[in-house]
């Protein structure tokens, strides 16, 4: 997760410091991303507002938060607002099409995560929880889809059609009319017969069943088995970004490269959102998401470069 309150040669120094190698390979495997219409490195085909107020904030080194006074770099990941060398004027603000709820497990270090930068950017559409901290989602689920890989995790283009099994049998739990092994137990409901599963979806995002409100887990890798097994998150529909690539510099050693920073999940989450639920075109409505962190991302390969990583 990303961190906004250091420098880059800070952060450069800072990873070495905890050991982390990467050969020539792995660094040109940043530049290498899906999808396929990313070329070389993907950060650079972005639509994206002007980062010169970045720029600025950069040279003119560290700055105040101007709700708690702490010293930070480019905006406060406790308070979640710029910090006074970075006018909120020049951020730029990204309209999301369903709600965002992020999880952050407490020991996830506030200036690595990226987390904060949804917040920033998306401030109406995004609600930053930390653990234990969190809602009860159960009564929702029919309308809920949690982002995280697992057996039971379906593609974003099938989200539809797995929620109108929840709808069912949240319509069955109401009326105590049925009884059922609980979901995961459940053999796979397949289309009805005659309709294509994306009839099925189309028919049922018309019938008001669709999603409404989307949840991330912002923490490392080893640290998420406490939240995902928590009860309160059981029985979600869990939904697997599977064909995109991080282009994180704090990528965890032994873990595909298919498991992306937060920041990330949610960016490639909306975008393929956008063309396989919606079935409109996309045309960079929420590139700025990546605002912060393809800066940090192209000061952080350019000190490699002058460090001759």
């Amino acid at each position: 997760q990303v961190t906004m309150a250091l420098n880059s040669s800070r952060l450069l120094n800072e990873e070495n410091s905890q050991g982390t190698k990467r050969d020539r390979k792995s660094s040109e495997g940043l530049e290498l991303q899906t999808p396929s219409s990313f070329q070389d490195n993907p950060l650079q085909q972005l639509q994206l507002a002007s980062q010169e107020v970045l720029e600025k904030a950069k040279k003119n080194g560290r700055s105040k938060c101007p709700r708690c006074s702490s010293s930070r770099m480019f905006y406060c990941y406790t308070c979640f607002v710029p910090v006074e060398t970075v006018p909120t004027k020049e951020i730029p603000t990204v309209k999301l099409p369903l709600n965002d709820d992020i999880i952050k497990h407490p020991n996830e270090t506030d200036g690595k995560s990226t987390a904060v930068h949804a917040k920033l950017l998306a401030p109406d559409d995004v609600t930053i929880y930390k653990y234990p901290c969190i809602p009860e989602y159960k009564e929702k689920r029919h309308e809920i889809a949690l982002v995280f890989p697992g057996f039971n995790s379906v593609s974003v283009k099938d989200i539809a059609f797995h929620l109108q099994k929840y709808a069912k049998q949240s319509v069955c739990d109401d009326d105590n009319a049925c009884c059922r092994e609980p979901f995961l137990k459940q053999a796979k409901i397949e289309p009805e017969e005659g309709k294509s599963l994306n009839e099925c979806i189309s028919c049922n995002t018309c019938e008001g069943t669709g999603l409404k409100k989307i949840i991330f887990i912002d923490s490392t890798w080893n640290q998420t088995n406490k939240i995902i097994t928590d009860e309160r998150l059981q029985g979600l529909l869990q939904v697997e970004l599977k064909t995109r690539k991080t282009c994180f510099w704090r990528h965890q050693k032994g873990k595909p490269d298919t498991y992306l920073s937060t920041i990330e999940a949610i960016y490639y989450f909306l975008v393929d959102y956008h063309q396989e639920i919606l079935k409109e075109n996309y045309k960079g409505q929420y590139d700025n998401l990546l605002f912060f962190f393809s800066f940090m991302y192209t000061l952080i390969k350019n000190a490699k470069c002058c460090a001759g990583k």
